[in-house]
């Protein structure tokens, strides 16, 4: 089964994740198939914090990928805001 999660990167004191599409027996900073984004918790003002590929995400989960609870959770916090 396809996973779509988190995989760490970055040095120690300073992580760096992707969002990444992966098998779901493949070690969590192992092979994975394609590099979806990116979430960086210690960007700045100048830095950027959140990036994903939502055109490849969609594609992923149509094809039966399931999204783990923390990436579920990143994409909740950093949807563009609706105008109501």
């Amino acid at each position: 089964m396809v996973v779509i999660r988190l995989a760490r990167g970055g040095n120690r004191n300073r992580p760096y994740f992707y969002i990444v599409a992966a098998d779901s027996h493949a070690r969590l900073q192992g092979r994975f198939i394609e590099k979806l984004g990116f979430h960086n918790p210690l960007a700045g003002e100048k830095g950027e914090a959140f990036r994903m590929d939502s055109e490849r995400l969609t594609y992923w989960t149509n094809v039966g990928a399931q999204v783990s609870p923390a990436v579920k959770k990143l994409i909740k916090l950093n949807a563009p805001k609706t105008a109501q």
